[in-house]
């Protein structure tokens, strides 16, 4: 018995010295020099959302356009219903017809959207390859921390979107350069306290010295809430059916 186990303890030993001389590092030279590291990190996310299919889904044999939509701070959490308090969520449970897919996830409770964009690509493509969803009308809306996560979201995959509607969000203008070819309707309220609209106005601005295509819609008398009038406005989903990436080649 302890001959066997010696022999097992020697075949370990051989085995972790192979592990630690099967890629060895070069020999350290002191002073500052050029490197580059190439690994592999494998991450996994989850994340709860809403799916709204309209009535005649599946019905037809058609390819849907899709709204992505992301909530505000104050509807972050494992409560779906909370989700459902603003935008295209709330208008959907009032109308089985309307004529987009919809996907609305929710935010964890710790976390901000601009944290959560891995989590959201791994949703769409999810729902890409499960549903009748055209990819060259993919629409990304948001308001308040979701307009946020719109900006943010829109820079990091420019090229999954066609167009998107950020409502009183905040971005990086120094960015801008990666959505000149995103459509793009911002949205604002005049008297926001809670996100300047300067912050709006400076993404707009950016946007137009790069020759985006990009309107801005501001309401003088409204406060924070710029979003409830303007999901009530059928343009808005006419703007979007409008858009499709560019370089769609449109079908018939």
């Amino acid at each position: 018995m302890r001959n066997r186990m010696a022999a097992l303890w020697a075949v370990g030993a051989l085995l972790l010295g192979g592990c630690a001389t099967t890629a060895p590092r070069a020999k350290p030279v002191v002073g500052q020099h050029p490197q580059a590291l190439e690994k592999t990190v494998t991450k996994t996310v989850a994340i709860k959302y809403l799916l709204f299919l309209p009535q005649d889904y599946g019905k037809k044999d058609q390819q849907w356009p899709l709204i992505l939509f992301l909530h505000g701070a104050g509807e972050r959490g494992d409560n779906l219903d909370l989700v459902k308090k603003h935008g295209p969520p709330k208008i959907v449970d009032q109308k089985p017809d309307f004529p987009f897919v919809v996907i609305s996830p929710q935010c964890p409770a710790d976390s901000w959207w601009t944290e959560e964009g891995d989590a959201l690509i791994a949703l769409l493509d999810d729902i890409l390859a499960n549903y009748r969803v055209d990819p060259d009308r993919v629409y990304l809306t948001g308001l308040s921390m979701g307009g946020f996560g719109t900006w943010d979201l829109a820079m990091a995959y420019p090229k999954r979107f066609a167009a998107i509607a950020p409502i009183c969000g905040r971005g990086k203008p120094y960015l801008v350069k990666r959505i000149k070819d995103v459509p793009a309707w911002v949205f604002h309220g005049g008297k926001d306290p809670v996100v300047p609209i300067k912050d709006s106005e400076d993404m707009v601005n950016a946007l137009k010295k790069v020759g985006a295509e990009v309107k801005f819609t501001v309401y003088p008398e409204a406060g924070h809430d710029s979003w409830t009038e303007t999901y009530n406005n059928p343009a808005l989903y006419d703007w979007f059916l409008a858009h499709r990436r560019p370089g769609a080649v449109k079908s018939k």
